[in-house]
């Protein structure tokens, strides 16, 4: 499966952007999660969300509340709605498959810079 992650850019703190992941080369339906993750420079990288094949949502706890992970399985896509965004929350933001045969799959980042 190849994945594009799309959506990245620079906003203010307090400022909303939403991230896409779409799939291809393989159905969804053979994907049992998509996750995002994000890394910092000079930090490991960390979940930010997962979401399932049956919509099961997971997310870090720095997110909690803010960020809203969703799928459109018809267009094979999963998006990061992100709110209230705080300079913390600047990082490369990577894109994460995992089939039901637990082959991984991760996008090339799309960098987020929350800066005034």
């Amino acid at each position: 499966v190849q994945l594009q992650a799309c959506g990245g850019g620079l906003v203010q703190p307090g400022g909303s952007l939403r991230l896409s992941c779409a799939a291809s080369g393989r159905s969804m339906y053979a994907t049992k999660t998509t996750g995002w993750y994000r890394q910092a420079p000079g930090n490991q990288r960390e979940l930010v969300a997962t979401i399932t094949r049956g919509n099961i949502t997971n997310y870090g706890d720095s997110v909690k509340g803010r960020f809203t992970i969703s799928r459109d399985n018809a267009k094979n896509t999963v998006y990061l709605q992100m709110n209230s965004l705080r300079p913390e929350d600047t990082a490369v933001y990577y894109c994460k498959d995992t089939s039901n045969f637990g082959f991984v799959s991760w996008g090339r980042g799309t960098l987020v810079t929350v800066s005034s």
